[in-house]
């Protein structure tokens, strides 16, 4: 790996403290571009112009990768060449003026209210239904990232104040309410399970946290119990959770709060699902609107 991309992805780490996840993506994006300009006799990082960038995305477009991967791949150039410029490294970001192939713009599945009220409303008499119902009623009432849930410890709740505070995308600290279902729910877990303030609050094998694939394979199992036939999976329910409270509220900007999202062009995807249930709404309610099947 280039030294230029190892003090970057260390800056990411270290710094910015970004996620596993986006780390190994930036590691993947950066290396296919050492890997590109060492092919291309360009060994030089920092001589690359806004040709070499086109090139670059342009091989990536002829060995097949999806308009969203050659995107995220042009994004990790821009950060990678951003962080440079600060540095005084390179005089111009090559990657600015470089665009992308346009992914089509694809909208999360949500359930619907009845939906989600069936999924959430697990047995508690089953084997571990108590933690189940905790578990689904905290995804659905607060919205959380598969992330923060299996993070949380108990002197994350705050039960009076109906409040939990999570650590988000970039170290971000939030607090969001917690509904008085899920509430309920929690308080008779942690009965159960004798939770103590440093505890997890759902723990996996030998006591520490549940890990994220067990969470996402518990949601499928019980999904399939309460007769769900979408694919469930832990954002689902976030994604319900924020289109529901647009849907009620439209206050845009309160649910990109509730979400964490540091930009709200990424919460503004919800108006478009609000939008969609606005338009069925009105071509099966207005006289003039009906279409023919």
């Amino acid at each position: 790996m280039h030294s230029d991309v190892q003090a970057f992805l260390a800056h990411l780490q270290v710094e910015r403290r970004v996620s596993v996840h986006t780390l190994d993506a930036y590691r993947r994006d950066l290396g296919a571009l050492v890997d590109w300009a060492a092919a291309h006799a360009r060994d030089d990082l920092r001589a690359l112009q806004g040709e070499d960038i086109r090139s670059f995305v342009a091989a990536g477009h002829r060995g097949g990768l999806s308009p969203k991967s050659l995107q995220r791949r042009l994004s990790a150039c821009r950060s990678f060449y951003h962080w440079l410029l600060r540095h005084g490294h390179v005089t111009a970001n090559p990657a600015t003026g470089v665009r992308g192939p346009k992914a089509p713009r694809k909208l999360p599945q949500v359930l619907d209210v009845d939906e989600a009220t069936q999924l959430v409303e697990v047995p508690v008499d089953a084997p571990l239904g108590l933690r189940d119902r905790a578990l689904l009623e905290l995804f659905y009432s607060s919205g959380l990232r598969l992330s923060e849930l299996v993070g949380l410890r108990w002197r994350d709740l705050d039960f009076d104040g109906g409040l939990v505070t999570v650590l988000g995308k970039g170290s971000r600290q939030r607090s969001v309410p917690v509904g008085s279902h899920a509430l309920r729910a929690l308080a008779e877990w942690r009965r159960e399970s004798n939770g103590t303030s440093e505890g997890p609050v759902f723990p996996g094998r030998g006591g520490g946290p549940i890990t994220a694939r067990a969470v996402q394979l518990r949601l499928r199992v019980l999904a399939q119990r309460q007769g769900m036939f979408k694919r469930v999976h832990p954002h689902l329910l976030r994604h319900s959770f924020a289109s529901h409270v647009l849907e009620s509220s439209g206050d845009l900007r309160g649910v990109q709060e509730l979400l964490g999202h540091a930009d709200i062009a990424t919460t503004q995807i919800y108006t478009h699902l609000d939008f969609q249930h606005l338009s069925k709404v009105y071509d099966a309610a207005h006289p003039r609107a009906r279409r023919k099947s």
